[in-house]
Formats: structure tokens, sequence, C-alpha cells
């Protein structure tokens, strides 16, 4: 009942809400009651008493789509209510809301129509006092600021639902530059080791001409396993740029579990690397996979860029509150760096590490070559 309620038009729920108040109007323990102003003498209720009470409460059916109208003839109504001296009504109530909606719908003209409203206000109290109203000036002040607090109330939530609208679409616009960095990452992490492992393949097949021409075979295998992996990782890039879902499941993203095919890439491109996991080696959740396996990623490829032909050890530790990285390369080239460097796949990875609550480190060992130490907390996949 609740869900249907929910999904109906705005102007259906304002009718059912009028309908149900002007009956109230009529229920005998409600009718009586509902705000009395001036304390006039009594006059018993006639047609025009059962017109004013419908008065106030059938126009809250509009009261979203023209507040201002709303307002107007309920609060004519309810003037003439008063003056006149009939008996309390529960209709009467409908003045506050009408009220309320103004200060929460209308956008345009506010203090103008406030300033209306006082002076209405005002005039009605005046003709209460001619009429013999033996309320005091302070008893009109009470009931002038009880309306002022409808008002006031409806004009914060006006503001409230203007700033949670805001909100919202700050944090779009955040979540989207926070997928934009992810994604431009991932670019970077997936263009730079496999076009430096491919970089690094024809380089090898070139000399291989000359000292060995009949491996230089093998190593054109190599480059054309590398390019393909590239692409099957670009593709599914796209597909999550393009957000389809079908290219963005977690069993094409690069997983903790593929970090051996990083390493054997890497020993077809000629680079020397130990590879060493303990621990239970169960699934994590696939953003805690997918950053174990940049780190490991981007380390191998400045590994290949910067100490071509040096050991490099990748140590895997897999505890039950986190998983810690190290890939250490033993010694640095003097030479060129095969491929140039951008100088954000690093940045971009402590980035991506610090958003899961880890921590990486890389710096140059005391002894001579690099270090990457990460430590990303363990959230296990259900």
């Amino acid at each position: 009942m609740l869900v249907v309620w929910q999904r109906m038009p705005q102007s259906t729920k304002d009718s059912a809400f009028a309908l149900v108040f002007t009956a109230l109007a009529f229920v005998p323990t409600l009718s009586a009651v509902g705000p009395q102003l001036g304390d006039l003498p009594k006059r018993p209720a006639d047609t025009l008493a059962l017109v004013l009470v419908v008065a106030q409460a059938a126009p809250l059916a509009l009261r979203r789509r023209w507040p201002v109208a709303c307002l107007a003839v309920i609060g004519i109504a309810f003037a003439l209510h008063q003056s006149f001296g009939y008996p309390d009504t529960f209709a009467g109530i409908g003045f506050y809301v009408a009220l309320y909606t103004v200060g929460a719908h209308q956008a345009r003209h506010r203090w103008v129509l406030a300033l209306l409203a006082t002076a209405g206000y005002a005039g009605l109290a005046v003709v209460l006092h001619l009429l013999g109203s033996p309320s005091q000036l302070q008893v009109f002040v009470v009931f002038y600021l009880s309306l002022v607090v409808m008002w006031m109330a409806g004009a914060a939530m006006r503001r409230w639902r203007a700033e949670e609208t805001e909100h919202r679409r700050l944090s779009v616009e955040v979540a989207t530059a926070a997928e934009r960095a992810r994604i431009a990452r991932d670019l970077h992490d997936v263009v730079t080791h496999h076009v430096t492992a491919m970089v690094v393949q024809s380089d090898a097949a070139q000399f291989l001409l000359d000292g060995a021409p009949e491996r230089v075979g093998e190593g054109l295998v190599a480059i054309s396993d590398t390019g393909r992996r590239a692409l099957t990782e670009l593709r599914h890039l796209l597909g999550v740029l393009e957000a389809t879902g079908d290219s963005a499941t977690a069993d094409r993203s690069p997983a903790l579990g593929r970090v051996s095919d990083l390493v054997e890439q890497a020993r077809l491109s000629g680079q020397p690397v130990e590879l060493s996991r303990r621990g239970d080696q169960r699934e994590h959740a696939v953003d805690i996979e997918l950053a174990a396996y940049r780190v490991v990623q981007e380390a191998l490829t400045n590994a290949m860029k910067y100490a071509t032909g040096h050991l490099t050890k990748v140590e895997i530790d897999d505890h039950d509150d986190r998983i810690e990285i190290e890939v250490t390369t033993e010694g640095t080239s003097r030479g060129t760096p095969a491929v140039a460097s951008g100088g954000r796949g690093l940045n971009g990875l402590r980035e991506r590490v610090r958003m899961l609550d880890g921590e990486l480190v890389a710096a140059a060992r005391p002894e001579g070559g690099f270090r990457v130490h990460a430590l990303i907390p363990s959230r296990r996949q259900a």
C-alpha cells in the first residue's frame, strides 16, 4: 500500500489529502477543534458557514500547484469565518497548512507575499476589534507569531530540499570525477606495462637477429601475446566507459590470481623475476584484487624500464586482515631507460591504495636497486 502511494502523482496525493481533510471537518469529535481568533459571540452555523468550512479545506488539493492562490482562498475564508463568529472548525487548520506550503514551495516574490499576508492579518485584527472582540493586542501578536512559525517551517523545508539536491549533484560530480581518475589510472597501468614489455621484447629481438636468429621467433610470439593481453584489458576498460554492464564483470578484471601472468610476461621480455606467495590465497573483494594486481604490474613495468636484466623479486603475503606486497629490484641499469616515464604510475597507485585505507611506499634501496612496498586492508569476497 505504501509503495502504491509513493508512486502516485503529487496532484493525486494532494487531492486525496484535501478530501480527507475536508471530511475530518465534519466528524463530530473533531469538528470543533481548530484555531480561534477574536473570541466574538458565536452564531449558529448556516449555509454560509458550511461553504466557508469547505473553502478552508478543499483548496488544499491545489496547494503545491498554485500555493499562493490556495493561501489566498483559504485566508479569505478563514477571515470571514472568524468575522461572522461561526463555531470553531477543524478546517481552520488548513490556514496553517497553506502558509507552510507557500513557505516550502513558493520560490518567487516571497518577501512581497509575506508583506501582503501580514497586511491582510493586520486588517483582520482591526475588523475583529471593531466588531467588539474582547481579545487584547498580545493575543493577536501571539497568533501572528504562530503563523510566522508555520511560514518559516516551510521555508526551512525548502532550503533543506535545495541543499539535499545540491548535495546529490555534488556527490554525482565527485563520483564521476573519481571514476574518471580510476579509469585514467587503469589506462595508464595497462598501456604503460604492455607497451613497455613490447618495446623491451622488440629490442631483444633486434639483438637476436645477429647472435641467435633462431630465437627471433620466440621474441615475436612474446610480442604478439603481450599485444593480445593489452587489447583484452583495453576492451574491458572501454566496456566500463560505455557503462553497458556487459564488459564490467569481475571475472574479466585483472585479479591477484593472475599475477603469475605478469611475471611470465616479464620473463619473456628478458627480465629475471622470482615470485613468492604466502598465505591462504583466498578471493578478496574486486577492488582489493585489482589494486594488488596494479601494484605488481607497475613495479614490474618500472623494473623493465630502469633495471633491465636485473633480478626482481615479487613477494605477496596474504594475511587474514591485509595483503602485503613487496617488489624489489637488486640493481639499476646505468644506461638510458628503454621507455621514458610520464611519472604518473606510482602517484596513481598511491592514490588507489589510499582510497582503500592502505599505504604504498616506493623508494630506492640503500644497497642499490628499488623497493615498492604496499599494505592493503583485506575484505574477503562473500
